[in-house]
């Protein structure tokens, strides 16, 4: 069986300019090359912002880049057809597409509505004024460039939980389906985090329900695309998502690959969410990628042995996306929490060239990615380097990363592990070994299938060989605060 690896294509700071959605389909084949399986694409549908935002601000979920809305055709990413063309050429090349898809909220509203409200404690959202007020707010969306074509819904005042027209005063809607409360949460982070931002969308609407039933019916059919990732988990209803993926699967006679964003550094949490949704989503480990960053920033101090501790990687490794960083956590976003450059090779051996998880690789970490951002001095040029060795541990998960796995993390700065490999795949296995600190060896077991075989560090930081001896085991080097990835010579040509 192939290892699936998955691969986020864009960031945060994509421009226009960059027309992504033509990018795309050009590198479908390099991506493939790497071992791609799964590309995961950004928001396609409109938003309120136009070509000024990534997607997630939503308008418009039926408007793919076709229709003049919000100053544009194209979105941020380019037209439908070039979407579905990108999409088409992945297929092609055997990789699967998922859609990036953003229900939680809507923005950009055509039309004010005069409507009941109750103000909410930003900090306690379970504290909600007694006294009701009649508040104007733009509500209703009848989406004048599409003119019902594809669908003639209208969303207006019963369709919204909660708004707030400047992220400081939140107001609970009193629409006939509130009765006074937010929609239920698994996690009481502020009391309740039904609320994130802009129109927050009531799935206790029988009609919202159907409405977006039948639009996830419209996108498959008309993109082709494979699987799902959903957006702010944490702040939707859990029994939605149980109902809308059900629907889908019935109406469409299979299962899609469905992973989900739940932002919560606590696996407890993770694993409510995922015996609640009954294993229908597959989650990041949000606790991996935080153990990354805090290992990045301590070096030495930071006890390697303890990297996979309280991660979903661990507790429920089947059900575990991994990363190393996204377009959230990448510098000048809101979760900025990005991997120090100097760590992230060893972040992605851990998450590429191990058994347990499926890893996400984050566009920059091939194609780098360079921004303006706004600091305390002014603006300043961001860059996200290409990360050396990503390319090549890539190729290794796809041909040699496979086999009974033997760990070594038996010291605070020193850690290893081997793949033994396997009958079907002639020269797999592989050696890893990541430091911290000062260059050191480590003695490691890869099987006696590879006595009297010769490895060599695919990565290049060591010039020696390793020759196995006859009882499976090497002697394996590593250079001071680096990783490298040791694998038969005769297998070098991946």
């Amino acid at each position: 069986m192939d290892n699936i690896t998955l691969f986020q294509f864009f960031h945060w700071y994509i421009r226009p300019e960059d027309k992504l959605w033509l990018l795309a389909g050009a590198e479908a084949e390099r991506l493939a090359s790497l071992g791609v399986t799964y590309v995961w694409l950004p928001p396609a549908y409109k938003s309120a912002y136009g070509l000024g935002e990534p997607g997630y601000a939503v308008y418009d979920l039926y408007d793919l880049g076709e229709f003049d809305q919000k100053g544009t055709v194209p979105t941020r990413y380019g037209t439908r057809a070039e979407y579905v063309a990108a999409i088409n050429s992945f297929h092609e090349k055997g990789i699967k597409v998922l859609a990036d898809i953003v229900l939680n909220h809507k923005l950009g509203a055509d039309e004010q509505e005069t409507v009941p409200v109750r103000k909410v404690n930003r900090e306690n959202r379970t504290e909600i004024a007694e006294e009701k007020e009649m508040k104007e707010i733009w509500s209703r969306f009848v989406f004048p460039g599409r003119k019902k074509e594809y669908s003639d819904y209208v969303w207006d005042w019963h369709s919204f939980t909660g708004t707030s027209e400047d992220q400081e005063n939140i107001y609970l809607i009193d629409n006939e389906h509130a009765n006074e409360k937010w929609e239920k949460m698994l996690d009481n982070e502020n009391g309740n985090y039904d609320y994130l931002m802009g129109l927050d969308i009531e799935f206790r609407n029988s009609h919202v329900r159907e409405e977006l039933k039948k639009w996830g019916r419209w996108y498959i059919e008309s993109t082709q695309i494979d699987g799902f990732r959903l957006d702010a988990l944490k702040h939707i209803y859990h029994g939605f998502y149980n109902e809308w993926l059900d629907d889908l699967k019935n109406y469409f006679k299979k299962d899609f690959f469905c992973i989900g964003e739940f932002w919560k550094s606590d696996v407890g949490i993770l694993q409510n969410y995922i015996e609640a949704t009954g294993n229908r989503i597959q989650l990041f480990d949000v606790p991996l990628h935080y153990n990354f960053h805090a290992a990045s920033r301590k070096g030495v101090e930071y006890d390697l042995r303890a990297i996979f501790d309280n991660t979903l990687v661990k507790v429920k490794p089947e059900l575990a996306i991994t990363f190393v960083d996204n377009h959230d956590t990448q510098p000048m976003q809101s979760l900025e929490s990005s991997v120090d450059h100097w760590f992230k090779p060893h972040a992605y051996a851990l998450i590429l060239l191990r058994q347990e998880g499926i890893p996400c690789v984050f566009y920059p970490t091939i194609y780098g990615a360079k921004y303006w951002g706004k600091a305390e001095n002014g603006d300043v040029e961001i860059e996200l380097p290409v990360i050396a060795c990503a390319e090549t541990m890539m190729m290794v998960r796809k041909n040699l990363s496979y086999g009974v796995q033997r760990d070594y993390f038996d010291d605070p700065v020193l850690i290893g592990w081997t793949r033994e490999g396997i009958d079907d795949r002639p020269g797999s296995g592989c050696a890893v070994i990541l430091t911290t600190g000062a260059a050191n060896t480590k003695r490691m077991e890869v099987g006696k299938r590879h006595a009297g075989k010769v490895f060599k560090d695919i990565c290049g930081h060591c010039n020696e060989e390793v020759l196995i001896d006859m009882d499976g085991f090497g002697v394996f080097l590593v250079k001071d605060g680096s990783v490298s990835v040791w694998i038969r010579a005769d297998a070098a040509a991946l």
